[in-house]
């Protein structure tokens, strides 16, 4: 399938009702409560990768909006926890939703059957409820924040929900993950600002071609599964011309975050501070760069090894933004 769940290193479980797509001794397994697992499973906590993709995007709104006041206070720091605890929070809950729907075709698949519901450790029912736990706290943290993010982050489950259903009708449905993973972006900018600016629909614009260059070379994993279920992905739309397509991504991603970051700082951020920034667009673009260079599309462990070296991607202008804070 084309969510975004990180898979092991090996293919079989090595712990009772551990699921195959799993870390091998995650966390989860190793000492969550025995009751607690199947729905910690169920959320992908055993598989931190996603919620790595889900914030990051708000990392990135939050400190351009940041080097655009020139401020970074307690309730910035707020928001940046807040963020990942949301991210935590609504990955799990678009994770719970995901297996609902897709309970049926995860379970003609090997990578994706020995999952909490196709396994049978979780009900459909259970799982609703814990859907609804989960995006209820989420709720609560989103209160938290300034009216404008408050709007956009109930808006977002307009994206959430129709995610799981795009496979079926589209072959593009890493964009509409795209659309939902990069939401945080406007709205973490909107937390700190109060409004939506122009910087933030393009840094938003990023993250959905960088979803498109990381999910693309997630769903190689997939592409021979998916065809015999007919489930639609970039992947076997792209097919062999996987790399050109992935370098078009790679090239809009980097320019579109780098005149949001020109945007956002020309003319209230030091020359220093705009240097660096746009520096540390163009080093993420080094490392997306570095990851065609050894992509193997035919390989699933290289596919999955790449894909989780996009937490280190994103991570590169977060680091970057911050450092211009300072300058």
């Amino acid at each position: 399938m084309t969510e975004t769940p990180e898979t092991p290193e090996s293919p079989e479980p090595s712990v009772e009702g551990q699921v195959a797509d799993a870390v091998s001794g995650n966390w989860v397994d190793r000492w969550a409560p025995s009751w607690a697992r199947p729905y910690l499973r169920l959320s992908r906590a055993d598989r931190p990768i996603g919620t790595w993709l889900l914030l990051l995007p708000c990392w990135w709104g939050l400190l351009l909006a940041a080097g655009t006041t020139g401020r970074f206070g307690l309730y910035d720091a707020w928001i940046a926890l807040g963020c990942a605890i949301g991210a935590f929070l609504m990955r799990g809950a678009g994770c719970t939703w995901n297996d609902l729907t897709d309970r049926e075709f995860d379970a003609q698949v090997a990578r994706t059957r020995s999952r909490p519901i196709p396994s049978g450790q979780v009900s459909p029912r259970q799982a609703f409820v814990w859907l609804v736990i989960q995006s209820l706290l989420a709720f609560c943290i989103l209160l938290t924040f300034h009216p404008t993010a408050i709007f956009l982050g109930i808006g977002s489950l307009a994206l959430v929900a129709i995610y799981p259903f795009a496979k079926r009708f589209t072959w593009w449905p890493q964009v509409f993950l795209g659309l939902a993973f990069s939401w945080g972006a406007i709205l973490a900018w909107a937390a700190h600002t109060g409004s939506v600016a122009a910087p933030a629909l393009l840094l938003y614009a990023s993250g959905i071609a960088w979803t498109l260059f990381y999910d693309t070379i997630y769903a190689h994993q997939d592409k021979e599964d998916d065809a015999l279920i007919g489930v639609k992905s970039t992947a076997r739309l792209f097919g062999e011309k996987t790399h050109r397509w992935l370098r078009h991504f790679l090239v809009a991603t980097v320019g579109l975050m780098g005149i949001a970051a020109l945007t956002a700082l020309l003319g209230s951020a030091s020359p220093l501070a705009l240097a660096v920034a746009l520096a540390g667009t163009w080093v993420m673009g080094w490392h997306l760069t570095w990851q065609l260079t050894r992509l193997d599309t035919e390989n699933p462990e290289i596919c999955l090894r790449l894909f989780r070296a996009n937490r280190d991607a994103g991570l590169i202008p977060v680091l970057f933004f911050a450092a211009a804070l300072f300058l």
